[in-house]
């Protein structure tokens, strides 16, 4: 009877490694299926993690979810060269900003984390399972999208409380999603909250995905991610009236890294 069973699950691992060979569309599907009940699966069991270590909702259990989520790449067959570590060595609080091109991206922020920092994210993102209970656990900072007011509330209270705590706050200012190998317009908000606080900004690049993941070919293979962090840029004496200027600096900088990561022309 085990002999049986062995001889079934072998025969069905073959079909499917066949299938995933062929088609290209079988094999994106099963890879991202797997991907998301990793997400699961890993975030059920680092959430015990964190409520026996550290009892409830923290940025100290972002350790524990990063030494969880940093043996994913393994499984992907993803490598990751980074450089400029050294400039999250930053005295006090700063508002780190990177793009922001898939759900892949969790893989690349914990390779870079730094200590002490905690994510900027959209509200929905409270409500998908497991992992919406372990990136609570986190201390990540939920935002609604949808309201500007509420928004825009919550980053004031964020810019408050990262100078008092210590925190170091992470942004995608993108504001969504994006595959095409580009960067689109950066929102102000992150960088209205680095002048409020007055505290640098530390911007993040990771080279373009494009060439081992694209869902609209239904690519998704191994690869290598070039991450590089960038000296911070300091807001003090900046008001207001500079964000818009800090912003574009921001963009122009971080599309020119992101073009030379990716070996395309600028």
């Amino acid at each position: 009877m085990e002999l049986g069973w062995l001889l079934w699950g072998t025969a069905v691992l073959l079909l499917l490694h066949v299938l995933m060979e062929l088609s290209p569309a079988v094999n994106f599907a099963l890879r991202i299926g797997f991907y998301c009940l990793l997400c699961l699966v890993s975030s059920a069991l680092a959430a015990a993690a964190c409520l026996l270590v550290n009892g409830g909702r923290t940025v100290k259990n972002m350790r524990i979810i990063k030494a969880v989520v940093k043996t994913f790449k393994y499984f992907f067959g993803l490598r990751f060269e980074v450089k400029g570590l050294e400039n999250f060595e930053v005295e006090g609080p700063a508002i780190i900003v990177s793009n922001h091109q898939s759900i892949l991206d969790m893989m690349g922020l914990m390779e870079v984390l730094p200590d002490n920092c905690v994510q900027v994210g959209k509200k929905e993102l409270m409500y998908t399972g497991t992992v919406g209970l372990i990136i609570y656990l986190g201390g990540v900072i939920f935002i609604n999208r949808k309201s500007t007011s509420s928004a825009k509330m919550v980053m004031s209270e964020v810019a408050k409380t990262m100078v008092s705590d210590n925190v170091k706050v992470w942004v995608y200012p993108e504001g969504t999603r994006n595959c095409t190998g580009d960067l689109l317009p950066f929102k102000k908000g992150a960088f209205h909250l680095a002048v409020q606080a007055q505290v640098p900004v530390i911007p993040v690049v990771y080279s373009s995905f494009t060439t081992f993941y694209n869902p609209k070919t239904n690519l998704f293979t191994s690869g290598k991610i070039k991450v590089e962090i960038l000296p911070p840029i300091e807001t003090k004496g900046l008001t207001s009236d500079d964000v818009t200027d800090l912003t574009d600096r921001c963009f122009h900088l971080m599309r020119e890294t992101l073009f030379r990561l990716s070996g395309r022309p600028s």
